[in-house]
């Protein structure tokens, strides 16, 4: 994970990129990630930890609608995560997560540990679920999702520019 961090640094500089990240359940846990890379500013525009429903609305454009027909952990609501923040920030490229690290907030429909995340560049907008394993500690959980999130944005990044 260490060296990841630093890879997606540097590819982020030699493709002359910048990222922001949009983060529920991981806190700021990958914007963590990435600004204890010393010089990362020169690629990490910022990010926004947003736990509530209305931050989720008012600084990253997330629909009401998305969230009354989807809920706050869905694929939907990260996608509009990602486009969102990477549109605030005015980024290349915009990463989220959102879902519920426990180990109170499941529900038959979406127990503990699920997690999306997203990503947003050009004009690619997408969601995938991360089903993890429900045991796991909460801290557990949301490392989990941050490293998930730097391993497809350095795969994205790879294949697409």
């Amino acid at each position: 994970m260490e060296n990841l961090r630093y890879e997606i640094i540097e590819l982020l500089r030699l493709k002359n990129l910048t990222l922001a990240s949009a983060e529920s359940c991981t806190g700021g846990l990958v914007a963590k990630m990435i600004t204890d890379v010393a010089g990362c500013s020169d690629v990490f525009e910022g990010g926004v930890v947003s736990y509530s429903n209305d931050v989720k609305m008012k600084l990253l454009g997330v629909k009401p609608k998305t969230l009354e027909k989807h809920g706050a952990v869905s694929g939907e609501t990260a996608k509009e995560m990602a486009l969102g923040v990477r549109r605030a920030c005015m980024a290349d490229i915009g990463v989220s997560t959102t879902g519920i690290a426990g180990p109170t907030g499941g529900t038959a429909e979406k127990p503990v540990g699920t997690v999306y995340i997203g990503i947003s560049f050009g004009d690619i907008c997408e969601s995938e679920l991360l089903p993890i394993n429900p045991e796991y500690s909460r801290e557990k959980i949301r490392n989990v999702a941050a490293q998930k999130i730097l391993e497809l944005l350095y795969k994205k990044i790879k294949e697409n520019y």
